[in-house]
């Protein structure tokens, strides 16, 4: 099983009810393909991990990196792994103090806590702290 995280800016900045469509729509196509993961938003920036079987995840992000919405894609991580880190999540995702949320940094940690790969859960720490500073 692969696993990949990226980091992205969104070309321009995307409207709440344009990222809750992107988001069902994701949803509904990581389900239908066996991918789960995680997405965190925080301002213009977006930091995903995806997981799946191979063939899946290159799908998933070949689609991502022709999306006009998403520039600057950069992978952080790819590895095979052995066990999911998001279960039967199709998509997990937190759109940070836009959304409403006043600290993305709590919500984080509480998303990532469960995981077993302490790597991984500190990649998504480190992202909410830093735009947690810039916000």
């Amino acid at each position: 099983m692969l696993q990949t995280v990226y980091i992205s800016t969104a070309q321009p900045k995307l409207p709440q009810a344009e990222l809750r469509a992107v988001l069902d729509s994701s949803r509904r196509n990581n389900a239908a393909v066996g991918v789960t993961g995680l997405l965190v938003a925080g301002g213009r920036r977006f930091l995903q991990v995806l997981e799946g079987p191979d063939a899946a995840v290159e799908a998933t992000l070949a689609r991502i990196k022709v999306d006009p919405r998403h520039r600057a894609i950069v992978t952080l991580s790819r590895k095979d792994v052995d066990a999911r880190q998001f279960g039967d999540w199709s998509m997990g995702f937190e759109l940070g103090a836009a959304a409403g949320t006043a600290d993305l940094k709590s919500v984080v940690d509480s998303l990532v806590s469960r995981l077993s790969d302490r790597n991984l859960a500190a990649q998504f720490q480190g992202f909410a702290e830093i735009h947690a500073r810039a916000a």
